[in-house]
């Protein structure tokens, strides 16, 4: 049974961030269990969605009973979902730290530059006349700073913001299969 994963979770969502898609999709086909799952189950639904024009509740039951042949049944099949949040989860996890990893390089370590650069401005301005020259240098060093801090944050903030927006989104897509499947199975 081929699998478009990206299909089945992001295909009729706008605005996603595409390479965070991406990225959430290809943690999801690594992770697949062996055998018939969550994922397969998906691909039923996707399926029976696509072949004949049942309600929800029926797509549901009809793609856990062609489910029970390869061995699924709903505590199974619950469990397998529970996994695949687990590694989403778990992606959001290393995706934070790689986060504050960047913002540790790109901007905290220019907030200290900026910082150490302040104090030789106060250096500066306590010399005789002939260092007048030496901060106004500095000062325009800052300034250059002080934009690539706001254009890292802007960045940064945007990835953030598009990875956040595409994990809810299948998250909470996830979470309305487990509450159909609670609630029609």
């Amino acid at each position: 049974m081929q699998k478009n994963l990206k299909s089945f979770f992001a295909a009729q969502k706008q605005g996603l961030d595409e390479k965070s898609v991406d990225f959430l999709i290809k943690a999801l086909e690594k992770s697949n269990l062996p055998g018939f799952d969550y994922i397969e189950y998906k691909q039923s639904l996707a399926s029976l969605a696509e072949m004949v024009e049942l309600d929800e509740r029926t797509r549901y039951k009809s793609a856990l009973a062609s489910a029970m042949a390869f061995g699924l049944n709903k505590d199974k099949l619950l469990g397998s979902a529970d996994h695949y949040k687990k590694i989403l989860t778990s992606e959001r996890e290393q995706f934070n730290a790689a986060l504050q990893k960047q913002i540790d390089q790109r901007v905290s370590a220019k907030k200290q530059e900026v910082e150490k650069l302040r104090k030789q401005i106060e250096e500066y301005q306590s010399k005789i006349k002939e260092l007048e020259s030496k901060i106004a240098q500095t000062q325009s060093t800052i300034n250059q700073q002080d934009d690539l801090i706001q254009a890292a944050m802007a960045k940064i903030e945007s990835t953030k913001d598009g990875f956040e927006s595409t994990l809810s989104s299948i998250m909470a897509e996830i979470d309305q299969d487990i509450n159909n499947i609670q609630v029609y199975l």
